[in-house]
């Protein structure tokens, strides 16, 4: 899929691709996209089984489903074979996730391993995880082959001293910076996961927090997280509908070579049709 016409990730589930059972729990979700984890969630002794058994997964539940693999992160042992044996997967992988992008080079030296293996279509995804990444966030936004950058709280957080126990306003600056850089490209924004496992009010604090910045989806620890994800960032009928609404009344007044639009008693511009392209996306209605 080609980053201009980007999936849904409105609710994305990250798996431990060593563990068949949760993977294939995860698989059969209703998530608009499934992670399987090659990193974090992966013990050293375990890498070369993971990457087995995550292609076989791909290769037999991949159609009809978006699935990502996040490899290794670039400068590991892993990171070139991880690459090669998801380009060997064709186009039952929907993307990469490469952890701890700090700056272009690492897009560029996925890209050529990508392409030395044969696949010139994969898309990846940058996960922006430490302070080194956040400060060269402009550079990174026009790699090769980029689709979304993601947010990662856990390792970010960390590296900054900040407490896990920080709340979602804690982060507007990290948020608003990959924001602002996403949308100057043209590529996702997609908010990391919330460090916790159940479905509760301050999990669905979060997801609210980050869909009303602008943010295009959420990654999600646990199945019982992806209905209120999902929700979060999803427009509700009344929103489609005048979404539709604003499109028509667009492209009725080019129709008639008109050089304005009006809707309601307002003026129509391409910052309204831009809105009402975005929230139609969300729903899935292109």
């Amino acid at each position: 899929m080609n980053p201009a016409q980007p999936r849904r990730r409105r609710a994305v589930l990250v798996a431990p691709g060593s563990d068949e059972r949760k993977a294939g729990k995860a698989l059969a979700s209703s998530a608009d996209e499934v992670v399987l984890d090659l990193e974090d969630a992966v013990a050293t002794a375990l890498k070369d089984t993971a990457r087995d058994l995550v292609a076989d997964l791909v290769s037999t539940r991949g159609t009809g489903r978006a699935i990502a693999v996040r490899v290794n992160g670039p400068g590991t042992p892993w990171f070139a074979d991880d690459l090669r044996a998801c380009a060997a997967l064709g186009p039952a992988l929907s993307s990469i996730v490469v952890p701890k992008v700090e700056g272009p080079a690492d897009l560029a030296e996925t890209d050529r391993i990508l392409t030395e293996a044969g696949d010139a279509d994969l898309v990846v995804q940058a996960l922006i995880e430490t302070p080194a990444g956040v400060t060269r966030l402009d550079e990174i936004v026009t790699g090769p082959r980029l689709a979304a950058v993601i947010l990662g709280y856990a390792d970010l957080g960390a590296a900054l001293g900040r407490a896990r126990t920080a709340a979602p306003e804690h982060w507007l600056y990290v948020q608003d910076r990959l924001l602002h850089a996403a949308r100057a490209a043209g590529v996702q924004a997609i908010d990391g996961p919330f460090l916790s496992i159940t479905d509760d009010e301050d999990f669905r604090r979060a997801a609210r927090w980050t869909a009303d910045l602008g943010f295009d989806g959420k990654w999600v620890i646990h199945p019982a997280q992806i209905d209120s994800a999902a929700a979060a960032f999803t427009p509700d009928d009344a929103q489609a509908e005048q979404a539709r609404r604003v499109l028509a009344a667009l492209a009725e007044a080019e129709a008639r070579g008109a050089g304005a639009a009006q809707l309601d008693g307002q003026m129509l511009d391409e910052a309204v049709a831009v809105a009402a392209r975005r929230t139609l996306a969300l729903i899935g209605d292109k």
